[in-house]
């Protein structure tokens, strides 16, 4: 029997919408602010040294092994392959088969060549009934194939990372991690709480810092100032509080 890639089902935030996930830092050449791994035994976190905040999905590496173990099985089996197409059979082959209809491409890991990157775009286009989309800081491997992309793959640039100077160049649509919502507000920036923003809509976004962060640091800092108001990032009682959503609306 063939190996397949592994994906997961829908958590609270995704609600439904499966994912597949490589190593955090590990397969994200060009992480940059959020630039986190995990040492595959041990489970240590690495911080990076331009690090503003710290990658969520490393954390979930270094709590669960397990996780961590899936993904690093999920990262060789891509890296074992030669040619993009032999990439988009092993996806291709191991798509789930969601409710929804849509498919998150990396809750952890980004892509992390040209080949895998043209791997998607070779799934996508064979699966027209399927809504893919994907939050990267590779942003190289999109502007070289930016006639190419498939109506049904939906990209969102990750500012932070080694590239944002082509995130401006070519006008992309992006997130950037914000540490409070009238953080945000102040930059016209709606927040996303449920994906909604990365496969439903063309604008550019915001999304509230989360995960555990660094001892000290300043986005920790931030973090626990945003529990104290309620706010809690992506968690289910995460919702920005009812009187600011007001605010937003109001200056929108």
């Amino acid at each position: 029997m063939k190996q397949k890639l592994k994906f997961s089902p829908g958590n609270a935030k995704l609600k439904g919408i499966p994912s597949i996930s490589l190593l955090a830092g590990w397969s994200c050449p060009f992480a940059n602010e959020c630039l986190t791994k995990v040492d595959l035994n041990t489970g240590k976190i690495w911080d990076g040294p331009n690090q503003k905040f710290r990658c969520f999905s490393a954390t979930q590496e270094n709590i669960f092994k397990l996780t961590r173990n899936q993904r690093k099985k999920n990262f060789e089996l891509l890296r074992s392959l030669s040619s993009a197409e032999e990439m988009a059979d092993l996806i291709h082959n191991s798509l789930p088969n969601p409710k929804k209809k849509i498919i998150r491409i990396h809750v952890s890991g980004d892509f992390f060549n040209q080949k895998y990157f043209d791997a998607w775009l070779i799934v996508a286009k064979r699966n027209p009934q399927l809504l893919f989309y994907a939050y990267t800081k590779s942003i190289q491997f999109w502007i070289n194939r930016i006639n190419d992309i498939p109506v049904n793959l939906k990209l969102t640039a990750s500012l932070g990372g080694k590239q944002d100077h082509l995130i401006h160049q070519y006008n992309l649509k992006y997130n950037l991690v914000v540490s409070t919502p009238e953080q945000a507000q102040e930059l016209g920036l709606e927040i996303d709480h449920d994906d909604s923003h990365a496969y439903a809509q063309e604008k550019s976004f915001a999304i509230l810092i989360h995960g555990t962060q660094a001892k000290g640091s300043e986005m920790g800092k931030a973090r626990a100032k945003l529990q104290k108001r309620g706010i809690m990032g992506y968690n289910r009682k995460g919702k920005t509080p009812n009187s600011f959503r007001k605010t937003e609306k109001q200056a929108a």
